[in-house]
């Protein structure tokens, strides 16, 4: 089967939505209740994802098996860090949010990773304290945990990133 990542159209929506409870699902029973809740990520905010550009879904074949939000810096919530610092506070970056697949796909969080590693060298991520499935992952892909970002709601997320600093040239 032949994985491909483009970008979301909107008459996917009720599909991404499918994927993000199954994996709401994953987070609950892994102990992690308290992220992507009341009704979070909605379908405005996948469709505005999709209307800016930033939303990406993830196929094996012709099933709809991730979805992604891939978005160019600055991130505002990353601005202030507690408890650490950033790799580096002043190269451009991107930011990947609502990391989300059904539980039968495989190696969605690699496959999505190279494709953005091959897109931008400077990639920042966040995660929920009990998200122990998610920090396995970016651990895992060669993170650094940087410190502690606020959400615009006041909760807090563990951030991450990773500079490949010795960019390889892109082919065109």
């Amino acid at each position: 089967m032949q994985r491909l990542i483009r970008l979301a159209r909107r008459e996917e929506v009720p599909a991404i939505l499918t994927v993000i409870e199954a994996a709401k699902d994953i987070m609950r029973r892994s102990g992690n209740t308290g992220q992507w809740i009341n009704g979070y990520p909605s379908a405005a905010v996948i469709e505005n994802d999709i209307d800016r550009g930033y939303g990406y879904v993830v196929t094996d074949g012709a099933a709809l098996v991730g979805y992604f939000a891939f978005i160019p810096s600055p991130e505002p919530t990353y601005a202030v860090i507690y408890d650490g610092a950033w790799l580096d506070d002043f190269a451009p970056y991107h930011v990947i949010h609502r990391i989300a697949s059904v539980p039968e796909a495989h190696g969605i969080f690699k496959s999505l990773m190279d494709w953005c590693f091959q897109r931008d060298p400077n990639i920042r991520v966040d995660t929920h304290r009990d998200n122990r499935i998610m920090q396995h992952c970016i651990d895992a892909y060669g993170f650094t945990y940087c410190g502690i970002i606020l959400l615009e709601s006041g909760d807090e997320r563990l951030a991450y990133q990773r500079y490949i600093r010795e960019f390889p040239s892109r082919s065109t």
